[in-house]
């Protein structure tokens, strides 16, 4: 007898990306609202999340008066907006202030990257605050990725992911200098205790290329037409019975079809970024970031309410963690990628009039220390760093939030990382006071920060 529509290699990746079993999609613990939700400016959001730690005063808040040994040798310019000033090696972004606000007083106390991942992205300090290297595989107990809970609360239509992470949230490991190709998978990246179903869907390859999403891939003997052969065969098999329920097995089963294009060859495209004009993909950057950028803005067009680009081995160095040739890395790479690229997708978005539709949120799980080390480099620092926010609900040309003579610590106005995410959920029209209960039914609200109103439109 025929088994489920796709083969067992297929289906445990599709599984792995979210789609879930129907026994395991009834048990998880649901979300429900402690408030009617309030009407939403935006209807996605895209976060590019500088994992690693982005050095602030080197990018959205230099400090020209401060000693040698902390300003570092770059210059801030001018934007379109006076008295905002930012780093000479963003150019274009100094160009849109009037689109976006800063948030130069975000502050936790914590340096040590895996916690701080788990909690800027989740909102709940991990058990282990302290410990830098506390790289267990994710757990079910885990509180969820903000992008689950936004899955759950906006669902997407039925052939379409709620929640696309670009690549997988990991780090790498590195032997004597070189990185190794494996990657480690880090708390907080998905569906923690809402279970697999609200796990993001990976595009781990090159974006742009269809096969890039290994959950979707069909193994190499299995057809299009032979999927949906199978799955016409089940449709007689799975014909209702009054003692069966099958609403939510139905729904999973058709997400995984159409996903894999079997059942609905125009949504195949996805994915891919072969029908880009070339000028905008030239626009964007013809790297990982850039190209990341473009299929975010292409996947929340298309109704994905939520696509998290995680910008760390996209590039030819060790990401953000910037312990040595800080400056060299910034000037040759990082800073022209974020520049070139965010301001792409901001342009991109406001010609095709999604801008006011679509939230951006830019930041990482820290920023970096003011005094420059003796590799050229600048350590970790949770005490202070800025945070992006543009597009839906989000009032440009403001900064809001002041840091100290050398960018160490808060001066006025300071917010917590859970402030920037309850920002993101207000902005998306969930309230603060929505209720997320784990496998043991015991309640949470999806947030512990409160919307920071002074950035609000």
């Amino acid at each position: 007898m025929p088994g489920p529509s796709l083969n067992p290699v297929a289906r445990r990746q599709f599984l792995r990306a979210g789609g879930g079993l129907a026994l395991a999609a009834s048990a998880w613990p649901r979300i429900s609202h402690a408030a009617t939700p309030q009407t939403a400016p935006a209807k996605s959001c895209i976060l590019i999340y500088l994992l690693g730690g982005p050095p602030h005063q080197d990018m959205f808040d230099l400090k020209p008066a401060a000693p040698a040994e902390v300003r570092g040798p770059f210059q801030p310019i001018s934007t379109n907006v006076p008295g905002i000033q930012i780093c000479e090696h963003l150019p274009r972004l100094a160009k849109q202030a009037d689109r976006y606000a800063l948030l130069r007083a975000v502050s936790h106390p914590n340096s040590n990257h895996t916690p701080m991942i788990y909690y800027t992205l989740t909102g709940r300090e991990t058990a282990l605050p302290l410990m830098d290297n506390d790289i267990r595989p994710p757990q079910r107990t885990d509180f969820p990725h903000l992008a689950s809970v936004v899955s759950q609360l906006c669902p997407p239509p039925v052939d379409l992911p709620g929640y696309v992470a670009i690549p997988e949230l990991a780090i790498r490991s590195s032997i004597s200098g070189e990185f190794k190709r494996a990657r480690s998978p880090l708390r907080g990246g998905n569906g923690g205790f809402l279970g697999p179903k609200f796990d993001p869907l990976c595009v781990d390859g090159e974006p742009g290329l269809a096969a890039s999403v290994p959950a979707l891939s069909l193994p190499e003997r299995v057809t299009a037409g032979r999927l949906d052969a199978r799955r016409e065969m089940l449709s007689l098999l799975d014909r209702p019975v009054p003692s069966r329920s099958m609403g939510e097995f139905d729904l999973l089963r058709q997400k995984a079809l159409l996903l894999t294009g079997a059942a609905n060859t125009e949504r195949s495209p996805l994915f891919a970024l072969d029908s880009v004009p070339a000028e905008l993909r030239d626009r964007y950057g013809r790297n990982r970031f850039g190209q990341a950028c473009l299929l975010a803005r292409q996947l929340t067009e298309a109704g994905v309410p939520f696509v998290s680009i995680h910008f760390n081995e996209m590039t030819i160095c060790d990401g953000w963690d910037t312990h040595s040739k800080n400056f060299e890395a910034l000037q040759s790479e990082l800073l022209p990628f974020v520049d070139q690229g965010l301001s792409a997708l901001i342009d991109d978005l406001t010609e095709r009039g999604r801008f006011d539709d679509t939230l951006v949120a830019c930041y990482g799980e820290f920023g970096r220390t003011p005094k420059i080390n003796a590799n050229a480099g600048r350590d970790h620092w949770g005490d202070c760093s800025t945070t992006f926010l543009a597009g839906g609900g989000i009032r440009g040309g403001v900064v809001y939030g002041e840091s100290d003579r050398i960018a160490a610590f808060p001066k006025a106005d300071a917010v917590n990382p859970v402030d920037v995410q309850a920002t993101i959920y207000h902005c998306l029209g969930i309230s603060p006071e929505t209720l997320i209960f784990d496998q043991v039914r015991r309640p949470s609200p999806i947030t512990l920060g409160q919307p920071i109103q002074a950035v609000l439109s």
